[in-house]
Parts: C-alpha cells; structure tokens; sequence
C-alpha cells in the first residue's frame, strides 16, 4: 500500500545530486529503499489497477543504477519513474502515462518524446478522415484537467484543408500534458495517489487515442 513520500524522499535525492558516488549511496541504501523505491512500487502497482484488464499495458519502474555504458561517470539518477505504457521497443515513441520525483518535485501525466514520422503521418490522415472526435477528445481533455495540451511543432505546418485541423498539423513530438509539484504537503502523504489517479483517469483517452497509431 502506498503511504506516501516523505520529506526524506527529497533529502535523499538532493543528496544523491551532491554525493553521486558508491560509497555515499551504500551509507544511505536503507534510506532509499524505505523512502524512495518502495513507496515508488506501491505506488506504481496501485496505478496500474485499472489498466489490469486493458491488453498490452505494462506498468515500468525504473533504476537508480545508471548504466555505465550509457551515462559516465555518475553512477546513480537523480530521480525515480514509473511509466504505463505498451509493451513496446522503446518508450519515447509511443504514449505512456508516467510519475517521476526529483530534488525539484514531482510531474505526471501524459507524454510522448519522439512519436515516429509514420505514426505522425498515420495520426494526420485519422483526423482528416475524423476530426470531430479529435476535436472533441482534445476539447474534453483540456477542460477535464484544466489545462492545455503541450507540444513541439514544426516551423513550417503539414498543408490541411480543414482550417480546425491546421494547429494539429504543426504537430512534431514531445506531446505532453503533465503537472509539476515542487517540494511541500501536496507531495507527501497517501493522497497524493488520489491526485495522480484523477489525473490519470482523465487522460487516459487521450493515452488510448495514440496508441492507436504505428510504431
């Protein structure tokens, strides 16, 4: 059960910022384990639940452990995710739904990175044949969660002749609607699940929208 983070959570990550080494991290593992990555799991697996009986999600927690072929010479993250998402390749071209926590705070929601140039193609010929039901999915979302979907567009816009489709034509990646939370008693505590579920459960059409799409 999740029972929440706490303001040790933080400490811990501010203090692998500043002591990102082997030896500070083994004086401190405990503190990690008991703050940082079980309630991330817990939190993770309660999350999941309704995605349980929806074929082909999967729930990722990630490692603190960087790999060393990868990102020399800092051998641990400075934060901890845990993403929904299909099982898939690689997770920065399809949607997922993640968490994360940082010596900043926390953000969740939706998001994807890098979607592929056949699955933007195949997403501007589904809303050309369907642009109500995206026009409608994108207007219930935003008032749902109460703020806009974020996007990186192209400088110059795939042609449309649908003028209610054009500002979705400029889309290019990095797809995300996501909320940030600094450090203080919104982020600790067992309610914080609460906040993320809601928010989770409001963007899920969106999620299940895009994964639609080709990867």
């Amino acid at each position: 059960m999740f029972t929440g983070f706490t303001p040790e959570t933080i400490d811990f990550l501010w203090g692998i910022r500043m002591n990102n080494n082997r030896d500070w991290f083994q004086e401190h593992k405990k503190q990690y384990v008991s703050t940082l990555y079980e309630p991330m799991k817990a939190l993770g697996q309660e999350l999941f639940q309704p995605f349980l009986d929806k074929p082909g999600n999967i729930l990722k927690v990630s490692r603190i452990y960087r790999d060393a072929r990868m990102h020399p010479p800092e051998p641990y993250k400075e934060s901890l995710w845990i993403c929904i998402r299909q099982d898939v390749e690689w997770w920065a071209e399809n949607p997922c739904l993640y968490f994360e926590i940082n010596p900043e705070g926390v953000s969740y929601g939706f998001f994807i990175w890098k979607p592929r140039t056949a699955t933007m193609e195949d997403f501007r010929k589904h809303i050309t044949a369907y642009p109500s039901e995206f026009l409608d999915l994108i207007q219930s979302t935003e008032e749902a969660v109460g703020m806009p979907i974020t996007v990186e567009c192209y400088k110059r816009p795939k042609p449309t002749d649908n003028p209610d489709l054009a500002p979705y034509f400029a889309w290019k990646g990095q797809i995300g609607c996501t909320r940030d939370i600094p450090p203080g008693p919104e982020i600790f505590g067992p309610q914080l699940k609460e906040e993320v579920m809601d928010f989770f459960e409001k963007l899920t059409p969106l999620y299940e929208y895009f994964n639609r799409f080709k990867v």
